[in-house]
């Protein structure tokens, strides 16, 4: 069911519904708003510290969810940056934040990559690279409609969105990659009320 929400606005990006009983452009989602707000999958898997993350354990957190590689060289380190920026930007509210960011590149974000990749670019604590072997990770990418396919140079074609889940874990706003921080963090603001 919320796959097929995720390919509904993904593909109309419903931009009318994110205006929808507004009273004011500060009341609207920047993002485009699921028109129902929809469960996401849940999924567990490790991240950057070897500890096991569950979606269902974010519940009473909004959760920031994205598909990234490592080793991108140009939108991945981008969506990395602004999802961060965007938490940072809440200051002492950013802990009932998580960014969950599932990699769509098993072989090449290794350990090492991941724990650089983090560092590189100054992730937060709130900000959680979760990796698997193909098979772990294969059955996230299918839930959310992600598509990963490798090539022999290194480089990953996949589905990138980011999709803001409420504290209830439901899905209600998605962005595409061009998406800015400040945008995603008015967005955050307007859950966290």
């Amino acid at each position: 069911m919320f796959a097929g929400a995720v390919a509904a606005a993904v593909a109309a990006v419903c931009w009318a519904a994110a205006t929808a009983g507004a009273t004011s452009p500060h009341d609207r989602f920047g993002g485009a708003t699921l028109e129902q707000p929809t469960a996401m999958p849940d999924f567990a898997l490790r991240d950057q510290n070897g500890r096991t993350v569950a979606l269902s354990a974010q519940r009473g957190k909004l959760v920031l969810l994205t598909f990234l590689y490592t080793h991108c060289p140009d939108v991945c380190p981008l969506t990395a940056q602004n999802l961060n920026l965007a938490v940072k930007a809440l200051g002492p509210d950013r802990d009932r934040v998580r960014v969950l960011a599932v990699s769509v590149d098993p072989a090449g974000d290794t350990p090492a990559s991941v724990r650089k990749f983090v560092r590189d670019h100054r992730l937060s604590s709130q900000f959680h690279y979760l990796t698997g072997t193909r098979a772990q990770l294969a059955p996230v990418w299918r839930a959310y409609q992600v598509a990963s396919v490798p090539h022999a140079m290194g480089d990953v074609d996949h589905t990138l969105y980011v999709v803001l889940a409420d504290r209830s874990g439901k899905g209600r706003v998605i962005y595409d990659s061009t998406v800015h921080a400040d945008t995603v963090a008015h967005d955050l603001r307007l859950l966290l009320r």
